[in-house]
């Protein structure tokens, strides 16, 4: 009895570490705001992400693609189990990437990361307008992360990302950690969880003494099956330390602020349509990224995403139809295997 109460008691210890770190953690980075600089590290890594709305913490299935997203979900991942994903983004970008996980004993898994966006090739160009030759910008991250099973239905769990962008004769590097914690009830088909991603520093600059933030996000998540119909519903609260109008409307759109607009620019909507185990259908609705591409002129699907995928033993595909840009859609595609 004592042994047990010993466990029960260190459980218990672990979970309140685990809320307080975020808590602290949240009020020290909770200062930084959204920058345009390493926009990659915002992009979705998984089609069914993606599929949901672009933002989802989650998705408790069995592909590492998703501990881009919260690293407390590599838990839910088999042994030996890798992925690659493909992703149009802007007019001539394409994003590529690989992950790589690995379980060690019951309660630790561990994955490596890697993404590559590209943004095609581009003049190189003098002050006067002189073409010099030309160049391909692009970002890389490279990840390491880790989860650990706290209890049956808890888990926690951390990744570090450093990023490269080379643009030319310019570059920069930044250093990230992501923070997760993930509570999942299997009968219930309940999920609640909350990560703080991207809570770091430029580490160099591509101009000196002009450092840029990353971009910080904290998010809260909800997601529940229904019993009697084949249905998914997901819920995040994305960008919870930012609520200033400022961070939200161009003064030219002052006329539509207010704390309702604003609100609602921090959700992010999904639905999973399950017809069986090895399908399903996917749709999402993220009100920031509608906002933002009827504020540019293009109303047609803004914030809308559809996505679909398959989920057999060791095989698992998925593909996405999102619209990121006022010119253009993405489609995007993850393959994951287990060995």
């Amino acid at each position: 009895m004592s042994y047990l109460w010993a466990q029960y008691s260190l459980n218990i210890m672990k979970k309140t570490l685990f809320f307080i770190s975020f808590f602290l953690v949240a009020l020290l980075a909770g200062a930084q705001q959204a920058d345009v600089s390493y926009q990659v590290l915002q992009l979705p890594a998984s089609a069914h992400v993606a599929a949901l709305g672009g933002d989802n913490i989650t998705i408790t299935e069995d592909n590492p693609s998703n501990a881009w997203s919260n690293p407390a979900l590599l838990s839910d991942v088999s042994d030996n189990s890798i992925s690659l994903n493909f992703m149009t983004y802007n007019s001539g970008s394409m994003l590529f990437g690989a992950q790589f996980a690995k379980q060690f004993g019951a309660r630790h898994s561990a994955t490596v990361m890697a993404e590559y966006l590209g943004y095609g090739s581009m003049d190189e160009t003098d002050e006067n307008g002189v073409k010099l030759g030309s160049f391909s910008p692009k970002d890389i991250v490279i990840g390491f992360g880790y989860s650990y099973l706290l209890s049956e239905r808890w888990t926690g769990g951390a990744s570090l990302k450093m990023t490269s962008q080379s643009y030319g004769r310019y570059s920069s590097f930044g250093l990230s950690v992501d923070l997760g914690l993930n509570y999942y009830d299997e009968e219930k088909d309940l999920c609640l969880a909350v990560a703080m991603k991207n809570i770091g520093a430029q580490v160099k600059s591509f101009y000196e003494g002009q450092r840029t933030k990353m971009p910080f996000t904290l998010q809260l998540g909800f997601s529940k099956g229904m019993e009697h119909l084949p249905v998914r519903f997901h819920i995040l609260l994305t960008d919870l330390t930012r609520w200033s109008e400022s961070d939200y409307y161009h003064p030219s759109d002052k006329s539509k602020a207010g704390f309702g607009n604003i609100l609602l620019n921090h959700f992010v909507l999904g639905l999973d349509i399950l017809p069986t185990d090895y399908l399903y259908l996917s749709a999402g609705y993220n009100f920031r990224r509608a906002y933002e591409l009827k504020s540019a002129g293009s109303s047609k699907l803004a914030g809308l995403t559809f996505g679909a995928g398959l989920r057999l033993k060791k095989f698992r595909f998925g593909a996405t139809y999102a619209k990121y840009h006022v010119g253009n859609a993405g489609v995007q595609f993850d393959i994951a295997y287990s060995f």
